[in-house]
């Protein structure tokens, strides 16, 4: 397609809702198309790290639900970035609901032995089916509470009082600290301080694929190399923030957008796609639109949640769990109550860490355990020095095994929150949120019914689209709509 006055289209963010926008337009025929990045690299919340000798993702993990419909598990596959497991037919029928099937060691705060697993099944269980439940209110309506957390504690209480009442007071109790353990790790799941913040309502807006979840071997960040080489050399400008986008100029007849950056420059152009994290635009959005967003436009903004999930590598010569583990659960003895939060956040902030995920396989990884951590107490452990945080795992990790000569090689954390570009992980249905706050989200301005020039600011990344939020895919396709709108766009103004 080659047009005549070729429309000029800005693009805010390289991470990879960026990215697809712009591959998508310059195979659709635009060719005055570029990328204003912040920072000096591309991929934004897809980060790959390097711990010791191994390969870690410092942000975006996995492949959530590895299938056909999953155009970054296509992608991955197009471009040979996969293990021969996650290809297998087998591992893209599985469909495992978000949360994957993995074989759990369970130690706990007294340190005295490891808890057989099959004690902590019954808990699980239940939590599961809650989850579930929680998920229904979204198409049924008619919440009996305000949020996700508050509806599995009271209905936590009821159904252990009647399940359970025959077994022991300790097995109980340790049931009920399972669930506060699965708590923790949904907050982490969801980006969230505490369930407390998630709707019931919303909770079932999030859609999953089918498929187990997969890593990238060679790392995440080969996905946005292989995207970023299809793309035309200089095309995007790096270190360049945007400090504000002045909309519906009735000066600058020619283009009715100006894109100002903070070096001071002015970048004339008829569309620009604002790919920020819904974390910048909540604390932003006042000085980053002129004239400011629509008010409809900025609640959503405001109801939508945006938590912090930080990850902590930790690398030991030899393992302390089984060779079949994939994740660590730590319980605590004082967390049968179900209580809501932790009131020291700088005491115990590691209490919130619900515990760690193996990196797999071992031959490629060595002994290299994640740990999970959401909400302050995550955004709290950022402000502290590696040092700090070494000392307070080995603390815990002694404690939780009885080991107390047991010493990690090395650590390593990721900080999201104090990230400036970023301001915390990913997006989360807050409470009084709905579907209309996505679709909000992903509303260009002018908004309709406007005499205006349409399409002049539109909105791509993780937190627009409608049911994908806080997935790599869900950015991705976020992109390709937006592109794919400007080209339908153009295509009927040639007609």
């Amino acid at each position: 397609m080659t047009m005549s006055g070729t429309p000029k289209i800005v693009i805010i963010g390289c991470g990879i809702s960026g990215i697809a926008a712009a591959q998508r337009l310059v195979n659709g025929g635009f060719t005055d198309v570029r990328i204003l990045e912040a920072t000096a690299r591309s991929g934004g919340r897809i980060k790959t790290g390097r711990f010791g000798n191994n390969i870690v993702e410092i942000g975006a993990n996995w492949i959530h639900g590895p299938s056909e419909e999953n155009p970054v598990f296509c992608l991955a596959r197009q471009y040979k970035l996969l293990d021969p497991e996650a290809l297998s037919p087998e591992n893209q029928g599985m469909d495992i609901g978000g949360h994957p099937p993995w074989v759990p060691n369970v130690f706990s705060s007294s340190g005295d032995q490891l808890i057989n697993a099959e004690d902590i099944y019954p808990a699980q269980d239940m939590f599961v089916e809650l989850l579930y439940e929680s998920s229904q209110y979204q198409s049924q309506g008619g919440e009996p509470w305000p949020s996700v957390g508050e509806f599995i504690r009271s209905e936590v209480r009821q159904r252990a009082a009647e399940q359970w009442k025959d077994i022991d007071a300790a097995t109980r109790s340790l049931r009920m600290s399972v669930i506060s353990n699965l708590m923790k790790a949904e907050c982490c799941v969801n980006g969230a301080h505490s369930m407390d913040e998630v709707g019931l309502g919303a909770y079932g807006i999030y859609k999953t694929l089918p498929g187990l979840d997969c890593t990238f071997p060679g790392g995440y960040e080969g996905l946005i190399k292989n995207l970023m080489s299809e793309l035309p050399s200089g095309l995007v400008t790096y270190n360049r923030p945007v400090s504000c986008v002045h909309w519906n100029s009735s000066e600058q007849r020619e283009n009715p957008v100006v894109v100002e950056c903070d070096d001071g420059e002015k970048i004339a152009a008829d569309h620009v796609i604002v790919t920020v994290p819904l974390g910048y635009l909540k604390k932003h959005h006042s000085t980053l639109f002129r004239p400011p967003l629509p008010l409809h436009k900025l609640h959503s903004i405001q109801r939508l949640g945006f938590g912090t999930n930080n990850k902590i590598f930790v690398e030991f010569d030899s393992p302390f769990w089984d060779a079949d583990c994939e994740v660590i659960y730590l319980l605590w003895d004082d967390e049968d109550a179900l209580v809501q939060q932790v009131t020291d956040v700088q005491r115990s902030w590691l209490q919130k860490l619900f515990g760690f995920t193996v990196l797999k396989p071992t031959e490629r990884y060595g002994h290299i355990l994640c740990g999970w951590i959401a909400g302050h107490e995550s955004e709290y452990m950022e402000t502290l020095s590696e040092q700090e945080v070494t000392h307070a795992i080995t603390q815990l990790i002694r404690r939780f095994t009885g080991n107390p000569i047991l010493t990690p090689k090395r650590i390593l954390r990721s900080q999201w929150f104090h990230d400036p570009w970023t301001c915390g992980s990913y997006t989360c249905p807050g409470k009084g949120c709905s579907a209309q706050d996505l679709e909000n989200m992903m509303e260009s301005l002018p908004t309709k019914g406007s005499q205006s020039q349409p399409l002049q600011v539109m909105f791509a990344g993780e937190a627009t689209h409608p049911f994908y939020f806080s997935t790599v895919h869900g950015a991705l396709l976020s992109g390709w709509r937006e592109a794919d709108r400007l080209i339908s766009h153009y295509s009927k103004s040639k007609l």
